[in-house]
């Protein structure tokens, strides 16, 4: 699944290294997961100004696998919000070590609750729909 990646900046950018391989030689799907979830956290925190917490993961997809050396780029944004909550767009994109082509990997979506320093729910910022 080629293409072009989002027009923003990635919120992460990693190189997928021998450690993150399953025994098979491919990047674990979990450590491709746990790179989806620090990028969707830094936006959650960006866009709620404070401490978020990942409450939920869904639809995420796996199209291609990454190898080792490739060049991951997560990109994360905020696309919903709810009163606590906040719905977070990600997808993966990699690029071979030796080459310009970026290639969508995973996607998914990430939902994050803001929280106070009590741990408990508190307010977002809404997002307004554009029609």
């Amino acid at each position: 699944m080629s293409g072009q990646p989002p027009r923003d900046e990635p919120v992460i950018r990693v190189i997928a290294m021998p450690a993150d391989t399953n025994p098979s030689g491919d990047i674990f799907g979990g450590w491709l997961m746990w790179q989806m979830d620090l990028a969707a956290g830094n936006a959650a925190a960006r866009h709620c100004e404070g401490r978020a917490v990942t409450v939920a993961v869904e639809a995420i997809s796996f199209h291609r696998p990454v190898v080792v050396g490739d060049e991951v780029s997560v990109y994360a944004s905020v696309v919903a919000t709810g009163r606590s909550s906040m719905k977070i767009a990600v997808e993966a994109w990699r690029r071979p070590r030796e080459s310009g082509e970026r290639i969508k990997v995973t996607q998914a979506a990430f939902t994050f609750v803001a929280v106070g320093p009590d741990r408990a729910p508190r307010p977002v910022p809404q997002i307004i729909a554009v029609s």
